[in-house]
């Protein structure tokens, strides 16, 4: 029979390997978001199809990693601390795998405007990819080391991402206005934007269950206190 110093080093291991392979799937997430916006900057379809067949490998572990979580709760039973750090690593887990969706969701759009003539450079489009990676990155991070002071730095960043959405929203209402040739071409770029947009809003939500996992209290972080929200859509490819 185990003792119970066994016993919990066990639970210690299993604890363990869930956050190392809740890292693994937001490096697949992280992954899929750059190669779907290279795709479209490169009109590369075959790195967009990559991108696309890759989805399945993400829902997988998704669905692996909430299996073992629940077990862990079932069987361990754990309390305070603990059943937090499980909770909030299934929302975590959710989250990630959403993140996954919209960027299947923009190589699906990279497909689609790449038998199109260019409607204009990507520029701003790139930049919001390349802080709404950073900002996961550094969001996982966080959730390792316990980071109280981290997530509320990358919530806060979040404003950054929020304003280059407005800044890709009007300009491509200016193209839509001046040429109504351009609407379906514009709109895909919207979507793309969009989605990049609401990656950075999944690990804002990232952010604020770490700090609930840390201090137990909900309202650890700040909520949106300014009330200014970018323009509503539904996600590319539908919830």
């Amino acid at each position: 029979m185990s003792t119970p110093i066994h016993s919990r080093a066990h639970y210690d291991r299993q604890l363990q390997t869930l956050r190392e392979d809740l890292l693994l799937l937001g490096s697949m997430a992280e992954k899929a978001v750059e190669r779907s916006v290279e795709a479209m900057r490169n009109r590369d379809d075959q790195l967009a199809k990559g991108v696309v067949i890759s989805d399945r490998e993400i829902d997988n572990l998704t669905f692996e990693l909430e299996e073992r979580a629940l077990l862990l709760i079932a069987t361990q039973q754990p309390m305070a601390v603990d059943l937090r750090a499980i909770a909030g690593a299934l929302f975590i887990i959710t989250e990630l795998e959403r993140i996954g969706d919209y960027a299947e969701g923009i190589a699906k759009i990279a497909l689609e405007i790449s038998k199109e003539p260019p409607l204009k450079p990507l520029i701003d489009i790139p930049r919001m990819a390349y802080i709404a990676i950073e900002m996961l990155h550094q969001a996982l991070g966080a959730f390792i080391d316990r980071d109280l002071a981290a997530c509320r730095a990358i919530w806060k960043r979040d404003d950054e991402l929020d304003g280059l959405y407005n800044q890709v929203y009007r300009e491509l209402l200016t193209y839509m206005i001046g040429d109504p040739k351009t609407i379906e071409r514009a709109t895909q770029l919207l979507w793309s934007a969009h989605n990049l947009e609401r990656i950075g809003d999944r690990v804002t939500n990232i952010c604020e269950r770490t700090a609930f996992i840390i201090t137990g209290d909900p309202r650890a972080l700040p909520g949106d206190e300014d009330g200014e929200n970018p323009p509503a859509m539904q996600p590319f490819g539908g919830e």
